[in-house]
């Protein structure tokens, strides 16, 4: 199982980006994929992920409202759509598949590269 993710850049805060997560070697339809960040000095942390039965969406209280995580399953890709972004929002995004306990915590069988997002004020 490969990920590949991409969409990240340098924006200023309260703009809009969206991360792309593509998923070679294994259906999305059979698979959890979540989204987490890691900012310089802190320790990784869940920001959203989408569950592979039903689709169902969990996100960190930092970003309800704000982020969407999404899937193609024809794509077999999922998107983090990012809105309103803020200065603490600036980090690595990676996206991972197959949890091996739960869907938000940082122990899952397959990650991405990461994507640096950075927001300025």
């Amino acid at each position: 199982v490969q990920l590949q993710a991409c969409g990240g850049g340098l924006l200023q805060a309260g703009g809009s980006l969206r991360l792309t997560c593509v998923v070679s070697g294994r259906a999305l339809t059979t698979t959890t994929m979540g989204w987490f960040c890691q900012a310089p000095g802190k320790e990784r942390e869940f920001v959203a992920g989408i569950m592979w039965r039903g689709g169902s969406t969990h996100y960190a209280d930092s970003v309800k409202g704000r982020f969407t995580n999404s899937r193609d399953n024809a794509k077999n890709t999922v998107y983090l759509q990012m809105n309103s972004l803020k200065p603490e929002d600036t980090a690595v995004y990676y996206c991972a598949a197959d949890p091996r306990i739960n869907i938000r915590l940082s122990i899952y069988n397959y990650w991405g590269q990461g994507t640096l997002v950075t927001v300025s004020s």
